[in-house]
């Protein structure tokens, strides 16, 4: 039995590498060579990260999770909504075209 998703996104959802930007490296007073240090990741990584050109994959997450102590379902959980928006707006029209179907 499926469920109707009738919550419409009308903003993209925060990447990330944002949040890592704006909320954790502040709170932690972490810089970008810190927390690749912290994390076990080149400055690259992070800084790709922080600017929201490469998404957070699962490796990444369970790094994250362990060092703020948090899940690396968390970090996984955004990227999903970040990668769903971007997918949804890329195929609007197609999926837009196709017709639900109906139990019999």
């Amino acid at each position: 039995m499926a469920l109707p998703n009738t919550r419409v996104l009308t903003r993209r959802p925060t990447h990330p590498g944002e949040m890592l930007r704006e909320d954790f490296l502040p709170d932690y007073e972490l810089t970008v060579a810190g927390l690749a240090e912290a994390a076990g990741v080149s400055r690259q990584s992070v800084n790709e990260l922080l600017r929201g050109r490469r998404a957070v994959s699962p490796e990444m997450a369970l790094r994250l999770g362990r060092l703020f102590g948090n899940a690396p379902e968390f970090w996984m959980n955004a990227q999903r909504s970040v990668d769903l928006y971007d997918a949804a707006q890329r195929l609007k029209d197609d999926v837009g075209r196709i017709t639900p179907l109906r139990v019999a």
